[in-house]
């Protein structure tokens, strides 16, 4: 069961190491959580830095193996973890918040956080997944280099604790994951393909160094993302695309 045990660490460099670390050991049962709020170099995809001040974030790592997937399959998890946390968050920002593909949850057209999975692989056994979610929660603003960023505090105006809601997201996770067996599949990437920021709606790109319209129409079960340029369907994997949201 996800969140089963839930360790608060007072401070870490990243709950995604400090879980990787514990997988190593050998000393991890599947599901076990750890949070903190007071993460000091957290990390998002290709690299990216994830800071915030103590309080303001919820920062969450879990363990889980895999077993109901095999590793073709993969990035169904990635899909099945982003529509819990976005039912989660919807649960309190409202039917504004959207999933940006590949893995951020948005309000409107801002981001209220990200998730992150590591896998950890014998050969071609999937032993392990580390599933790191990054939410802002009590942020009251942002510095300037964040333009685009948005907390839950700033929707709902309320502060919340941190670690409560951690726990609450664990219960969304838990019950997403239950639901990741082949029969459902198509209506999981169906659901999240749909849920997604831009999804049939005309907007910027940049890639390779180009601007340009187009319509997200489709996701691949491979997670490759089909993005529609002047009539041509473009199959875009992670990092090829950018979508431009401020001009």
């Amino acid at each position: 069961m996800i969140g089963h045990p839930f360790k608060v660490l007072t401070e870490v460099d990243s709950t995604n190491n400090y879980a990787m670390e514990q997988v190593n050991s050998g000393q991890v049962t599947s599901g076990t959580a750890w949070f903190t709020s007071n993460q000091t170099a957290g990390k998002g995809t290709r690299g990216k830095q994830w800071m915030a001040q103590p309080g303001d974030i919820s920062a969450l790592s879990i363990a889980l193996q895999p077993a109901m997937l095999p590793l073709s399959r993969q990035f169904m998890l990635s899909v099945t973890v982003a529509l819990a946390t976005c039912d989660f968050f919807t649960s309190y920002a409202g039917d504004e918040t959207i999933i940006k593909w590949p893995n951020d949850i948005y309000w409107r057209d801002r981001k209220a956080g990200g998730i992150l999975i590591e896998n950890v692989l014998r050969g071609n056994v999937w032993q392990y997944a580390i599933i790191g979610i990054g939410l802002n929660i009590n942020q009251a603003a942002f510095p300037p280099d964040l333009p685009n960023a948005v907390s839950l505090r700033q929707i709902t105006g309320k502060v919340r604790e941190a670690a409560d809601l951690a726990r609450e997201l664990c219960t969304f996770l838990d019950k997403r994951i239950q639901q990741l067996i082949p029969a459902n599949y198509e209506a999981l990437l169906r659901e999240y393909t749909t849920r997604l920021f831009r999804w049939q709606q005309p907007g910027l790109y940049r890639k390779d160094g180009q601007i340009f319209e187009g319509i997200i129409r489709d996701v691949l079960p491979d997670g490759h993302l089909c993005l529609e340029r002047e009539g041509e369907i473009l199959q875009l994997g992670f990092g090829e695309i950018e979508f431009i949201l401020h001009r």
